[in-house]
Order: structure tokens, then C-alpha cells, then sequence
């Protein structure tokens, strides 16, 4: 296979192999050992006895009983003495990482003249076994609807601060920690239903559309990550960057791949739950829109919503995943770009949720089929939507849930409209009568 690609032919340098070869390592760990934890803390052993930057790595997960962060796995520093510590979620840099989904950085400070004060700086407690700390990295462990923890990494040595390049390298760890720790969440899930059910007909469908789908995210994968690893040869920094973006990018799909036939075999199981609780739409509205507007720079978004729309008793985090689907999906439909609105409205006893675009419309056949399962319409821009086939049986599975309703307009040539609606009546319509 020939790739028409302009490569300089320039030695890496040891800090690209070093990076490549650390990511490539973790990512073997965590695929090839099923146990969570002891995934977690081969990962941790692997980087601190490859990496001379860093002297402790620890998992901090997020408990969510006690609203504290709690030592998961750690290498470097006696697991079984952290055991013990419960940080603060909003304190020191630890702390604020959680909360702001952002990388912490604490550099060497010579103004501190104790090392036990710079400890306390940087987790909020004194920590067993850490008697001094240079510079430490806190990197989230943070999905878009769910917070698992934080990573941390922290040089003991005076004076040594982490530079971009192993900033960059704790990210990516952190993402695929990340993601071994969502796939372990869900799975505990899946070991709670029936294992009785034996339909047949979803298992060939399931098989069948994951086979196809994964096909082509796992050779771009595979196509680029083989040759940022060839050592004949290097890519200037411009098109390394290139490649890593469409790795991220293709990782991102096979991620929604397999969380949406996770997802469900969880509502077929009757294992779907819902904590409602009082939320402001208008917030939800404009996080989705923001995620959606950076992944699709040719769109233009519109969110409308009235200033007063009142409180509505819902799970955030499963509305949040429909609205993101709807857009999604109206993203994907208009290809070539233009105008998408999303819109909220008080319709008698309902919130109306709308998302609008101006893309390819939908056969008149199709829209009977929408929202079941595996089906998706067909697009006659020529272009290829990728997708599995569930995004929206599985949103009209969680506004039901709410005991609300969910339908499709369109016209051909003409865009289309998603609109869901939720129930007024509840604790916090109470509340304001």
C-alpha cells in the first residue's frame, strides 16, 4: 500500500520514541489484562520504571458516597498507606483538577522552604511515605458525562519540573485510563442482567454491524500508528500532529461504537437507571453545543432558549447524552455545513427539546424506522456516516424513561427536526407552585 506522503528525513528524536513507546506499552496493559485494578497499577509500574521524570504515580478514584478522592493504585509509594487518605474534591491542585477537568501543574517553588509544605499544596493532606515534592502533574480522569478521578504524577527531586512533552505524554496516558475505567463501569453493569436471554436474531446484528463499523476506525488506526513507529524514517512535527489527530479522532469512534451496544444490552436488560434530580436544560443545551461546535467547525450552532425556562426533573447526565446524539446525528446529515439550532419550549405541560438542521432530509420510508434498532437512514450526499445503528433507539429508551416522547420531521433536499419532550410535573414544579 502506497500512502502519498511527504516524510523528512530526520532521525526522531528521543523523546518522540520515548512517547510512542510509553503510549504503545499502556495501551497493551490495559487491553490485555481484564481486572481493572491490577490494569490500573501495571500501567503505573510500567511508566515510573521507564520514565527518570517522574518518581511516584498514583490513580486517585473519585468516591462518590463520600464525595472524596481515594488512592486506586500507585507505584512508586506504599499503595497500602494511602489507603487510608481521602482527599478533598475541591481542594489544593488535586482537588481542582477534579473539579475543572484540567490539567494541574505545581513547578518547583524555592519560596516554600518546606517540603512538607509543598505535599500539602499539591494533594491538601500529608501524604504516608511522601516527604517532599519538586513539581507534580494532576491530570483528570474525566469522560464527558462522568468523573472518575485524577492521575497524578510528582518528582520528589529538588528543582526538576515536568516538561510539555511529558505533560503530553500523562494526558494520553490519562485518556486511556480513562476509557479502561469507563469499560469497567459499564461492564459491572453487564454482569448484573439476565444471562438468560438468548436473542439470537440481536446477536447476529450486534456481530454483524460491530465487525463492519470497526473495520475501518482500527486500520486508520493501525496505518498510522505503524508508521509514526517507523524508525527509517520521521514526520516532520506538522504532520505527526496530523496523524495523532485522526488516531484521537478514530479512537473517539470506536469508543461510541462499543458504549452504544453496551449501552444497549443494558436497557434490554431493564438495567438502565434514571437519578432524577432539578436541572437547568439551558446548561445542558449549551455544554452539548459546545462539544459538538469543536468537533464540527463547518457547522454554525444556535442555542435558544428563554431566560425564565424553568427547572425540570431529569438525570442530567442521560438527557446530556441525547441532546449530544441529536446533534450528532444533525452534524453528520448536513455534511457540507450550515445552520443547526437547537431550541427548548414550554409546550402546555411539556419541555419541548428541538434540534434543527439543514442538511439531506429524510426519506418518507426511513422516518417510520428512525428509532429502530441497527437502522439508519440513508444519506445521498455520497458521503460515509459512520455509526452503529443505536444512537437513537437508545435516546428514545431514556426519554421514556423520563416519561416523555420522542419523533423525527423531515423532507427530503429540506433538513431535518429531532424533537423530544419532557414531563413538567415533578418535585421541583412542586416546589414553585
Amino acid at each position: 500500500m502506497s500512502v502519498g506522503i511527504n516524510m523528512n528525513k530526520q532521525a526522531q528524536t528521543p523523546a518522540d520514541i520515548k512517547l510512542l513507546s510509553a503510549i504503545g506499552n499502556v495501551s497493551k496493559v490495559l487491553i490485555n489484562d481484564s481486572a481493572i485494578d491490577t490494569a490500573l497499577q501495571k500501567a503505573l509500574d510500567l511508566l515510573i520504571d521507564k520514565l527518570a521524570v517522574a518518581d511516584i504515580g498514583i490513580v486517585w478514584r473519585y468516591e462518590p458516597s463520600i464525595d472524596r478522592l481515594v488512592a486506586e493504585a500507585a507505584s512508586g509509594i506504599d499503595i497500602s498507606a494511602l489507603k487510608e487518605i481521602r482527599l478533598d474534591t475541591g481542594a489544593e491542585v488535586v482537588g481542582r483538577a477534579f473539579q475543572e477537568g484540567k490539567a494541574g501543574l505545581y513547578p518547583a517553588n524555592k519560596s516554600i522552604s518546606g517540603t512538607e509544605d509543598n505535599v500539602k499544596n499539591i494533594f491538601g493532606a500529608k501524604i504516608p511515605g511522601l516527604d517532599s515534592a519538586s513539581s507534580a502533574a494532576c491530570i483528570p480522569l474525566n469522560t464527558e458525562t462522568t468523573r472518575f478521578g485524577v492521575l497524578t504524577f510528582v518528582n520528589s527531586g529538588r528543582g526538576v519540573t515536568f516538561t510539555q512533552n511529558d505533560i503530553l505524554l500523562f494526558q494520553t496516558v490519562a485518556y486511556l485510563l480513562t476509557l479502561a475505567m469507563k469499560m469497567n463501569a459499564v461492564g459491572k453493569s453487564l454482569k448484573e442482567m439476565d444471562t438468560t436471554n438468548n436473542d439470537d436474531q440481536y446477536k447476529a446484528g450486534l456481530i454483524s454491524t460491530l465487525a463492519h463499523e470497526m473495520r475501518t476506525p482500527l486500520t486508520s488506526i493501525k496505518g498510522y500508528s505503524t508508521a509514526l513507529l517507523m524508525q527509517e524514517t520521521s514526520f516532520n512535527s506538522e504532520t505527526q500532529h496530523k496523524f495523532l489527530e485522526i488516531i484521537d479522532r478514530e479512537c473517539d469512534i470506536l469508543e461510541d461504537l462499543i458504549i452504544d451496544h453496551l449501552e444497549s444490552s443494558i436497557i434490554d436488560a431493564g438495567m438502565m437507571r434514571i437519578d432524577l434530580q432539578p436541572v437547568r436544560l439551558p446548561r445542558l443545551a449549551a455544554k452539548a453545543a459546545d462539544d459538538i461546535g469543536r468537533r464540527f467547525a463547518k457547522h454554525t450552532l444556535l442555542v435558544d432558549f428563554a431566560d425564565d425556562f424553568p427547572l425540570i426533573d431529569a438525570d442530567p447526565d442521560r438527557i446530556l447524552q441525547v441532546i449530544r446524539q441529536l446533534l450528532d446525528n444533525a452534524a453528520k446529515y448536513s455534511p457540507r455545513g450550515g445552520l443547526i439550532v437547537l431550541q427548548g419550549k414550554i409546550v402546555e405541560n411539556e419541555a419541548v427539546i428541538s434540534v434543527s438542521d439543514e442538511g439531506v432530509g429524510i426519506a418518507p420510508e426511513d422516518l417510520n424506522h428512525l428509532f429502530d434498532r441497527f437502522f439508519r437512514a440513508k444519506s445521498n450526499s455520497g458521503d460515509q456516516i459512520i455509526g452503529t445503528g443505536l444512537g437513537l433507539p437508545i435516546s428514545r429508551a431514556i426519554v421514556e424513561a423520563h416519561g416523555g416522547r420522542i419523533w423525527a420531521e423531515s423532507q427530503m433536499g429540506q433538513g431535518s427536526k429531532f424533537c423530544f419532550s419532557l414531563p413538567l410535573k415533578g418535585p421541583s414544579q412542586d416546589l414553585v407552585d
